[in-house]
């Protein structure tokens, strides 16, 4: 009998373009979908029947709440090897064994740079202003090479951010919970002695730490206000580290020059999302990790897993689970 397999969040329909999934065949069937649940309760009754889900990254949360109420579940296979959003213990309560993939740190370090780049040099309003007919040249941009760009976490990618923002010359500082001066020094970029310190001198300002009990809206209504009004902030790393209320209100009066947002306290972003209006601040839906290269790696290594725990050999577990 076949094992049915859900592939959740499948948004642009390649799932099963991207990988082979022919050592399935015969063992798993596989139903896709590309729409997201809006509720725990749709989500529930959706992934009743299904022995195998597949879920990109921190798409969609797996509380106790939700393991509880899906009995058949065996098998969880999420992309990337860290997941802040599912309940591992109670995953392994209900004999719910939990696989994730291997992911490239190329790919957010891109959009980083994409994005500020974009806000240096206010691509967004004169492309659009442009595309509408209007006047040749309505901004003035901001050069990188001589600027501080602050970065906040200097781990695997925050130190790739770190290596571009040297080779564009500017001054690259760093500051996180555990990095130590040494580890700054072996980074190229000088070492803040304090987040306060590191958001004073900013001209531009990137987030690259986990999300943690530490770093929840480290950067809330106080830390904001250390910031220069001529700097700007990007966060393609995880929502709540920074507050985001708090943000759109600097925004909005005036207090930052701009912002760049490819993560939200909810996704997708509803219609009525202040995100979608505020001022000065350019966003993409998520797409730090959107690589063709990183979803074939997702997808394959998703099958992989699939076949060696229906061979009673699972790879790659993750949390808790045996």
């Amino acid at each position: 009998m076949e094992l049915c397999c859900a592939v959740l969040d499948d948004f642009q329909q390649v799932a099963t373009e991207l990988a082979d999934w022919s050592p399935l065949a015969g063992r798993v069937g596989v139903t896709r979908f590309d729409r997201h649940f809006e509720s725990e309760d749709e989500l529930a009754e959706a992934l009743a029947g299904f022995e195998i889900v597949v879920t990109l990254r921190e798409r969609v949360a797996f509380p106790a709440t939700l393991l509880d109420r899906l009995p058949r579940l065996r098998l969880l296979v999420a992309s990337g090897m860290r997941n802040s959003v599912i309940d591992f213990a109670a995953a392994a309560r209900n004999g719910v064994t939990v696989c994730g993939t291997e992911s490239s740190g190329t790919p957010p370090v891109e959009l980083t740079w994409a994005l500020l780049l974009g806000l240096a040099r206010q691509l967004v309003p004169e492309h659009t202003n442009l595309r509408a007919g209007g006047h040749w040249q309505t901004t003035v941009g901001s050069d990188l090479a001589g600027r501080r760009l602050g970065l906040i976490g200097l781990g695997r990618i925050g130190a790739k951010v770190a290596q571009v923002g040297l080779a564009f010359g500017m001054e690259v500082a760093a500051w996180s919970q555990n990095l130590t001066a040494e580890r700054a020094a072996a980074a190229g970029v000088r070492f803040a002695p304090s987040l306060a310190d590191l958001l004073a001198e900013s001209d531009y300002l990137s987030v690259h730490v986990n999300l943690s009990e530490r770093t929840h809206h480290l950067l809330g209504p106080a830390e904001l206000a250390l910031l220069k009004p001529t700097a700007y902030l990007v966060n393609t790393s995880r929502a709540a580290i920074v507050d985001q209320d708090a943000l759109f209100a600097a925004l909005t009066a005036g207090r930052l020059a701009g912002a760049a947002l490819d993560v939200y306290d909810t996704e997708p972003l509803p219609a009525d999302h202040p995100a979608r209006t505020t001022p000065r601040l350019l966003t993409t839906p998520h797409l730090g990790y959107v690589t063709e290269r990183n979803y074939r790696t997702y997808y394959t290594q998703t099958v992989e897993n699939i076949a060696a725990y229906l061979d009673g050999k699972p790879l790659r577990v993750l949390g808790t689970t045996s």
